[in-house]
C-alpha cells in the first residue's frame, strides 16, 4: 500500500470511529466499529504488525487502571458514597443554589481528582439531578458544572484522567512531583470556572429554591472514605518504587469488592461489568488506529506547528494546539498524537499538552469521552443541552482557564523544577 493510500485509510477509519463515539447510533457500543477499523489498518499494512503490538503494549497498563478505577467508582457508589454526598450538600446549602453551587464544586473536583473524571460525569451528576431536585432549584448550573470539572479539574493527579496516566508515563516523574507541578494550575483552572459559572447562570442561581428540603440523615461510609484514603497514599508510595498505579487501584477495588460482595451489596457480573470491558477494548483499539494516522503522516504534519523550548510562550502554544486538536479529534487520540512529538522536550512541554487537552474539550461537545457520557446522563433526565449554550459557555471559560493555568504551570516548573 502507498503511503498517500495508507495515510488516506487511516483518516477515514479515525473519522469514523470518533463518529461512532460521538453519535453512537442506535446505542452501539465504540468497539463495534473501532475494533474492525484496528483489524482493517493491520490486514492492509497501514500499520504494521509490530507498531501495533507496540500501542496496545504501552497502552495496557494504563487501561488496567481505567478498568480498576471504574470498578472502585461503582463500588464507591454501591457503598452509598455519592448518596452521602448529595445529602450532605442538600442539608449544608440550607437552600441556598449558591452555596448548592460552591459545594457542587468541590464535590466534583475532589471525585475528579480522587476516582476520575468518568465517576463524576456518570455517578455524581445524576445525584446533583437529585440533590437540585430535593431543593427545587434550577439544576442547569450544577449539572454544567459537574462536566465542566470533570474536564478542567482532572489535573491534579496522575490518576485523575486517562491523559494524565499516560502523559505522567512519559514525562518519567513521579506522583508527588507530578502533583506539585500541577497543583496551581488545578486551582487556578477550578477559581476561573466558578466565576465564570456565577456570571453566566446568574439568573438561574438567583432564581432560589422554591422549596425547603427534608434531608433523611445519611450515614458516612467511613470505610469506604479510609480505602479511598488509603489508596491515594498507595499512590504516592508505589510512585517512588517504580510500581504502576494500576496495582494500587486494584488493591483498593479488590477491598471493597469483597466487603460489597460478602454484604450482597452487589454481584460478581455487577463488578465485571462496571469495569466497562467493550469500552476498554475501544481504548486499544483506538489507539491503534490513532498511531496509524501518526505513522503515516499526521505527525509530521502537527510537529511542525509544536515549538520548542519550555518559555511561557511555548508552553501556551503548546497547550493552544492540544485544545485544538482535542477539539477536531477527540482529547485521547490527540494526546496519543501528541505526547510522542514533545516527549524529549521535557516535563513542561508534557505537562502544557496535557493541560491543553483536559481544559480544551469543555468547548465542544465531541472533546472529551466524558463530555459524551455526560450528555447521556442528562438525556436520560430529559435535559438535553443546548449546543449554543454549551459552546458559549465554553469560549467564556477556555480561553481564560488555559492561559491562567498554563501561567500557574510556568511558575510551578520555577519553584520544583522540571
Amino acid at each position: 500500500m502507498s503511503t498517500a493510500t495508507a495515510e488516506f485509510l487511516s483518516v477515514v477509519l479515525l473519522v469514523a470511529v470518533l463518529a461512532c463515539a460521538v453519535l453512537r447510533p442506535r446505542g452501539i457500543p465504540e468497539i463495534v466499529v473501532a475494533g474492525p477499523a484496528a483489524i482493517v489498518l493491520i490486514v492492509t499494512g497501514a500499520i504494521s504488525l509490530r507498531h501495533a503490538i507496540d500501542e496496545t503494549t504501552r497502552l495496557a497498563p494504563v487501561v488496567g487502571f481505567l478498568a480498576a478505577i471504574l470498578v472502585l467508582a461503582q463500588l464507591c457508589n454501591a457503598e452509598g458514597l455519592f448518596h452521602a454526598a448529595g445529602t450532605l450538600m442538600a442539608r449544608t446549602c440550607a437552600g441556598s443554589p449558591q452555596r448548592l453551587l460552591v459545594l457542587v464544586f468541590g464535590t466534583a473536583a475532589a471525585t475528579t481528582a480522587v476516582l476520575s473524571l468518568d465517576a463524576t460525569v456518570v455517578l455524581l451528576t445524576p445525584v446533583v439531578f437529585a440533590t437540585a431536585a430535593r431543593l427545587g432549584a434550577r439544576a442547569k448550573p450544577h449539572v454544567y458544572a459537574s462536566t465542566h470539572l470533570a474536564n478542567s479539574a482532572s489535573l491534579l493527579f496522575p490518576v485523575s484522567n486517562l491523559t494524565n496516566l499516560l502523559a505522567f508515563t512519559t514525562a518519567g516523574i513521579t506522583f508527588v512531583h507530578f502533583t506539585a507541578l500541577m497543583a496551581l494550575p488545578w486551582f487556578v483552572a477550578i477559581g476561573v470556572e466558578y466565576l465564570v459559572f456565577r456570571y453566566f447562570f446568574a439568573a438561574d442561581l438567583a432564581a432560589g429554591a422554591d422549596k425547603t428540603p427534608v434531608v433523611t440523615q445519611r450515614e458516612v461510609p467511613v470505610f469506604t472514605l479510609t480505602v479511598l484514603g488509603l489508596t491515594l497514599v498507595g499512590f504516592v508510595l508505589t510512585s517512588f518504587v517504580g510500581i504502576e498505579p494500576v496495582w494500587t487501584a486494584s488493591v483498593g477495588a479488590a477491598v471493597l469488592a469483597c466487603r460489597a460482595l460478602a454484604q450482597r451489596r452487589i454481584t460478581p457480573a455487577g463488578i465485571v461489568r462496571s469495569a466497562g470491558i467493550p469500552f476498554l477494548l475501544f481504548v486499544l483499539a483506538l489507539g491503534i488506529v490513532v498511531r496509524a494516522v501518526v505513522d503515516n503522516g499526521l505527525a509530521d504534519a502537527v510537529g511542525h506547528l509544536l515549538p520548542d523550548g519550555s518559555s511561557l510562550s511555548a508552553l501556551l502554544a503548546l497547550a493552544a494546539v492540544a485544545a485544538v486538536l482535542a477539539n477536531l479529534i477527540n482529547n485521547l487520540p490527540a494526546v496519543l498524537v501528541l505526547l510522542p512529538l514533545v516527549a524529549g522536550g521535557g516535563v513542561g512541554q508534557v505537562l502544557a499538552v496535557l493541560i491543553g487537552v483536559n481544559i480544551g474539550p469543555n468547548l465542544t461537545y465531541a472533546g472529551s469521552l466524558a463530555t459524551l457520557l455526560w450528555r447521556r446522563v442528562l438525556r436520560d433526565h430529559d435535559a438535553e443541552p443546548r449546543i449554543g449554550e454549551f459552546t458559549k459557555l465554553g469560549l467564556l471559560t477556555v480561553p481564560a482557564c488555559l492561559v491562567l493555568a498554563v501561567v500557574g504551570l510556568w511558575l510551578s516548573l520555577q519553584v520544583f523544577g522540571a
